[in-house]
């Protein structure tokens, strides 16, 4: 059962540290996706809630409108802690509103979901001057999906909206991320969506707190072959794993003419 809460804030735009944006926007404040991975869930500790990260959604509302001309030129991304199409979005509206708004906008939009929802949209991101779509996969297996992202759209849904937004003239990224150690197979996935991908971005799987002891128990229960290396990488800061896939992704989309962004190379 997910907690379900309406909260006012002053405005939906808000300025990023982020070295990629200007801005972000997140419509909700948590996320019913519930992926075990989920570096977002610190925001946990900033909330009001008892409830763990994935079973609590507050619906941000605002009477203040989205000021296109602040963000002229600027990029922006919805979102960057929540998914803006998750399943409360159906009944709740909040992401169509904050997308009417920014139609006549001249920012550089960029929307990253795991959900097919964002079809219902595309009759506004058709009416926008720069808007990208990024469908996020770590896995095809949907067998594993249902484990680490349980309230998610399937792995179908999501090859089928990326098919759809490509057709529909909606730019679009594939997003592999996160990268799981040892168990993320980035070739598959590209060879799963070149016809109607853009770009491809990636990036690691990033472990800390409470999602950290999640990920290496279920590491443990599933994969235990794999716990040295977890143990190496996140325990023993090693980041020999992440390097050395850091040239394999760039050797790899070089050679095959595969537009890509690896948000974690020299970090």
């Amino acid at each position: 059962m997910v907690v379900e809460d309406v909260t006012r804030v002053k405005d939906y735009l808000n300025k990023t540290k982020l070295t990629t944006l200007d801005y972000v926007i997140n419509p909700y404040v948590g996320c019913p996706n519930k992926c075990i991975y989920c570096y977002a869930a610190y925001m946990s500790s900033f909330s009001k809630h008892s409830e763990e990260w994935g079973d609590f959604i507050d619906i941000k509302r605002t009477n203040k409108r989205i000021n296109i001309f602040k963000i002229k030129n600027k990029k922006v991304m919805i979102s960057t802690v929540t998914d803006p199409y998750n399943s409360y979005e159906k009944k709740y509206g909040t992401t169509r509103m904050i997308m009417e708004q920014l139609v006549k906008s001249e920012a550089f939009i960029t929307v990253v979901t795991k959900s097919k929802l964002v079809l219902r949209d595309v009759d506004l991101f058709k009416k926008m001057k720069h808007v990208e779509v990024a469908i996020s996969i770590s896995t095809l297996d949907e067998h594993l999906k249902k484990k680490i992202e349980p309230r998610s759209s399937s792995v179908e849904e999501r090859l089928e909206t990326l098919k759809k937004l490509k057709q529909n003239g909606i730019r679009t990224i594939v997003f592999i991320s996160p990268i799981i150690p040892q168990i993320t197979d980035f070739k598959r996935i590209i060879e799963a969506t070149k016809e109607y991908a853009d770009e491809y971005w990636f990036d690691k799987l990033n472990l800390r707190s409470s999602f950290k002891t999640k990920m290496f128990k279920f590491i443990n229960e599933e994969y235990p072959l794999y716990n040295p290396i977890y143990e190496n990488i996140y325990n023993r800061k090693n980041t020999k794993y992440f390097d050395d896939l850091s040239d394999e992704i760039a050797k790899y989309c070089t050679e095959n003419n595969i537009s890509f962004k690896n948000f974690y190379a020299g970090t």
